[in-house]
């Protein structure tokens, strides 16, 4: 099972400059790192590449960056839905470049958007069309497609493994792969272990964090199912996610208002030997 964690629990923004975090969680009993990417994150993949190559580190991509105005593959406007796929075709691209395993996040719609409606029937299935688009795409890149289901406070077209699976019933391609993140399971299943199960050869991988969204243990959620569920699947990832709230207003900006990452390190230690006590 690979160990990574996401650079937002140590810096805000990617660059040339931040490429020696690569031997710097590889100390710290990581083999995979994720990037956020988007408009506004200017860097050298080849030079991220050769540094992660350097330091024996795998890439994971998500588009926690800049987005165009518009960009949603759910969207009611179909101007909106070829903007979005000109945006993860770009990154799919990208993420090839990089040499990643995955690209992965809320692809489906726009993080942060919730329409407090009714969905229209054919809000999934024009969904669908994108992500099978797509997934043909990063399959042709040799970069695994990744959906993460997020609460209903960030998105309302996939809040749980089940919308999930349905959507990639609908997208149909093999290509395309699911991973959970604890955070948002809290709010959006009774039965975690259950739910992980559920999603079987699909899971790709699992965000373990706690509610609070901070370091995994001492918090709600029962981890000892949690991961002897985890290995009746096929998933081959487990990260730790969480914004570094010791980087002036970086924590409160990305809507964490408590401390729960002053140190990334320590985050990530801590998180390491939790988790290795169950895997």
């Amino acid at each position: 099972m690979k160990l990574g964690a996401h650079i937002y629990l140590w810096t805000e923004r990617w660059s040339d400059a931040e490429t020696g975090l690569f031997e710097r969680a590889r100390g710290l009993g990581l083999d995979t790192l994720e990037l956020a990417v988007g408009l506004d994150v200017k860097f050298s993949a080849a030079l991220t590449r050769r540094a992660a190559e350097s330091a024996g580190m795998n890439l994971l991509v998500g588009p926690g960056g800049e987005w165009p105005a518009g960009a949603d593959l759910s969207d009611d406007d179909p101007a909106n839905r070829r903007v979005a796929l000109e945006f993860h075709t770009g990154i799919i691209n990208q993420a090839a470049e990089l040499g990643a395993l995955a690209y992965a996040g809320a692809l489906y719609g726009r993080p942060g958007k919730v329409l407090r409606r009714r969905p229209p029937p054919d809000e999934l299935p024009r969904t669908a069309e994108g992500l099978h688009a797509l997934a043909a795409h990063a399959q042709r890149a040799g970069v695994k497609l990744v959906l993460e289901p997020m609460s209903r406070f960030r998105s309302h077209v996939v809040n749980t493994p089940a919308q999930a699976l349905q959507l990639l019933t609908l997208a149909a391609h093999p290509n395309l792969f699911i991973l959970l993140d604890t955070y948002h399971l809290v709010t959006e299943v009774r039965d975690y272990a259950a739910a992980i199960r559920s999603v079987g050869d699909r899971l790709w991988g699992l965000h373990a964090c706690e509610n609070d969204r901070g370091v995994p243990g001492g918090g709600l959620l029962p981890w000892p199912e949690i991961f002897a569920a985890l290995k009746t699947t096929k998933a081959e990832y487990v990260g730790f996610e969480g914004y570094n709230t010791g980087l002036g207003d970086f924590g409160w900006r990305r809507g964490m208002f408590q401390n729960v990452c002053p140190d990334g390190d320590a985050f990530v230690r801590e998180a390491v030997a939790f988790t290795r006590r169950f895997l």
